[in-house]
């Protein structure tokens, strides 16, 4: 192993994976450092409840990292990756009538929805026409777009509050609950400007391609980003957690895939104070709490079709949701929250013994929240699954502070690499023209905290290690 390295990242999640690949396709010598035995941040996947049964620590369906512009140009498949695709998206149960669903279609979509069958397919369109430019342009940086007009439309859409968008472009309670689901995932009010940004994303991806899983596991992922990294001359490093800046091997550039606090920690004194302190600020906004369960069965879904979802948005009405989240962020817990149900073993069969299934949810809680928040969620799923408590075999709670002691990076609980808010769309950790630099020309930040934010895209990670190059004039 060579005493210099051209770039070392410190950490191995999607992000510090992306940014090693891209880095050492460039001819660069890169050395990830991970502080866990095991790599992949939050797409690590193991046996949390019973023998036999494969459990997504956090991340489990994934819309973006299907879509994701960079992970696209990678042979991801030769290394191990398999996407496993759903009938349906999303699925949202409603009391007293059948569910409501996204397909890949966009006219099947929308000839569901009554009378705002016009106002979805519009809204939509130009992820069907134009979508690969148009994420690419949405996942990065603010830069000019390469799809200038699509982007724009986005944009006027985006930055508006879902419960603005929900109200002024559709009639039916059916389509605003289908979109206030999407739009949650924000992880703030959705009353907020931009909280309609996410839910036009992932929805958009839906209509792309329907959100999948990963065969075997979440971790297949990181595995294929891995293989591929390792056979580019790529090296990594397990079992290592820097605490010190002066415990890293010397190299031109140093890439953290963590949260802004860890970086300003490890960091210390080769970052200026002010900016240290800036990192500091920055607020990771809310957490979850989530349960894994072995079940003896499938979901008892009052409309068994919810079953042919990779995800299900429990919540009940567009008015029921955005109080969940509204309560949420005001420090508050939900009796009935929304929750984000995911179905891994409909979809791969492989995650559980013949007959039985897995499946997640979680809802989202204030930050570092210690309230257990299992028999609120298992009795909200019942509400639309009727003896869904009967078929749990074995649980796994898991609390903010299990998923921080994880994951650092997962602060208080939070899974989005930071709060979404007008304040830090931004500035994300910070107000530069370079989100991905510091004021040390050596130090990058690549993680969820940076744009576009989270969800496992590895986008940061790409774009942080153009950052990087540019800097290396490579």
């Amino acid at each position: 192993m060579p005493e210099k390295f051209d770039a070392i990242i410190i950490g191995s999640g999607p992000n510090g994976l992306a940014a090693g690949i891209e880095l050492a396709r460039n001819g660069l010598e890169v050395l990830i450092i991970e502080a866990n035995d095991e790599i992949g941040g939050g797409t690590m996947s193991g046996e949390l409840t019973l023998p036999g049964f494969t459990h997504d620590y956090c991340s489990a369906v994934h819309p973006l990292a299907a879509c994701s512009p960079y992970f696209q140009s990678l042979p991801l498949e030769e290394f191990g990756l398999k996407w496993m695709y759903p009938k349906y998206s999303v699925a949202h149960p409603l009391m007293g009538e059948p569910a409501v669903f996204q397909t890949q279609s966009l006219q099947d979509t929308s000839e569901h929805l009554g009378r705002d069958k016009k106002a979805w397919s519009k809204l939509f369109k130009p992820f069907i026409e134009n979508g690969d430019t148009l994420l690419k342009d949405v996942l990065g940086p603010l830069k000019w777009p390469d799809g200038p007009i699509d982007f724009l439309k986005f944009g006027l859409s985006a930055l508006r509050p879902a419960t603005s968008l929900v109200k002024s472009k559709f009639e039916e309670g059916r389509t605003r609950a289908l979109f206030a689901g999407s739009a949650a995932h924000s992880v703030m009010p959705l009353d907020f400007y931009f909280s309609s940004a996410i839910g036009l994303v992932l929805l958009g991806a839906g209509h792309i391609k329907t959100w999948p899983v990963p065969k075997y596991g979440a971790n297949s992922i990181s595995k294929s980003l891995a293989g591929y990294f390792q056979g580019l001359g790529g090296k990594i490093e397990t079992g290592n957690r820097i605490k010190n800046f002066k415990e890293l091997p010397s190299a031109n550039a140093y890439v953290f895939d963590t949260d802004p606090h860890q970086l300003a920690a490890i960091a210390g004194s080769e970052l200026p104070e002010g900016f240290r302190r800036k990192l500091l600020k920055f607020n990771m906004g809310p957490g979850i709490f989530k349960v894994d369960w072995a079940l003896d069965g499938p979901i008892p879904w009052t409309d068994p079709e919810c079953n042919m979802a990779s995800t299900v948005h429990v919540g009940g009405t567009y008015e029921e949701i955005a109080e969940s989240v509204r309560l949420m962020w005001n420090g508050k817990h939900s009796e009935r929250p929304f929750l984000i149900v995911c179905q891994q073993s409909e979809i791969d069969p492989s995650r559980a013994p013949k007959g039985k299934h897995t499946g997640y949810a979680y809802c989202h809680v204030p930050h570092g929240s210690q309230k257990d928040m299992t028999n609120i969620i298992e009795s909200q799923i019942e509400r639309f699954a009727p003896g869904f408590k009967d078929i749990i075999l074995e649980r796994k709670s898991t609390s903010p502070q299990q998923l921080q002691a994880m994951n650092p990076n997962l602060i208080g609980g939070a899974i989005t690499g930071g709060a979404s808010n007008l304040g830090q769309l931004f500035a994300r950790p910070t107000l530069r023209m370079d989100p991905y630099s510091t004021p040390n020309d050596k130090i990058f930040i690549c993680s969820a905290s940076t744009p576009p934010g989270g969800g496992v895209h590895g986008m940061c990670g790409y774009w942080a290690a153009r950052s990087v190059l540019k800097r290396l004039g490579g």
